[in-house]
């Protein structure tokens, strides 16, 4: 599997850490080129684009302008792009009823236009190549098997309806999937309560997810290894959706 990329360049979203930095390392060992983005030039950012010998790009995503020009200049680099993943993303945890206007419209700026932004940014130099693979970063939650984070959950929802809408806009020359994890031992888990924690511990394996593991699932779909899976979501949640607990 080391080399399964064969130099093809893979830029990732919200890669400084979590799943997106996972995901980065096991794509450089397997052969491709990478590109990493954050939102800040972060020690992160810069310790992980040292680490992987790497180009990195720093814009908010929800700046469709920024993401467009971070892509074009980051292009004279790499010269082309043969894979996206989109996992920037945000997560508020208010109850529903304490839930403003501005975490709503937060929660789809940052989960749904952040990933439209890049995708616009990348598609038009895909159609070019004539190929490409998308994996947009959906959630256990967009399917509603899970209670709370409601302005999330709806976000991820959204994803996986725009995952299914460009894939059918852009075959057969251009992939698009996106996979929804469960669980993950995150940054994000830090905020867990007591109470998702007895979540985590109800799916069939018990426990939670490694960023490694949700990696393993996006590179599939990403690599030329998939040849015939577009417009689908990918389910990586231990078994939580149909542990019936």
């Amino acid at each position: 599997m080391k080399n399964t990329f064969d130099g093809e360049v893979v830029l990732i979203t919200g890669s400084s850490r979590g799943i997106g930095a996972a995901t980065a390392r096991l794509a450089k060992q397997r052969g491709a080129k990478v590109v990493l983005h954050g939102r800040t030039e972060s020690v992160q950012l810069k310790n992980l684009a040292k680490e992987l010998e790497s180009e990195y790009i720093v814009c908010e995503v929800v700046d469709e302008g920024a993401v467009k020009k971070a892509v074009n200049e980051v292009l004279k680099q790499v010269e082309r792009i043969d894979v996206l993943v989109n996992c920037a993303g945000v997560s508020t945890s208010k109850p529903f009823i304490e839930l403003t206007d501005e975490d709503w419209l937060d929660a789809f700026k940052v989960n749904v236009l952040g990933t439209v932004h890049a995708c616009k940014a990348v598609l038009p130099h895909m159609q070019k190549q004539k190929s490409g693979r998308i994996i947009n970063i959906s959630s256990i939650r967009g399917y509603g098997v899970t209670s709370g984070r409601a302005a999330y959950s709806a976000a991820k929802a959204s994803i996986i309806n725009l995952t299914c809408t460009l894939a059918k806009e852009y075959a057969p020359d251009i992939l698009v999937n996106a996979v929804a994890p469960g669980f993950t031992e995150t940054d994000m888990a830090k905020t867990w309560s007591d109470r998702v924690w007895n979540q985590v511990k109800q799916s069939l394996l018990g426990r939670v997810a490694q960023p490694e593991e949700i990696a393993e699932a996006i590179l599939f779909l990403s690599s030329p290894k998939n040849t015939f899976i577009t417009g689908q979501t990918l389910l990586v949640d231990g078994g939580y959706s149909i542990a019936g607990k």
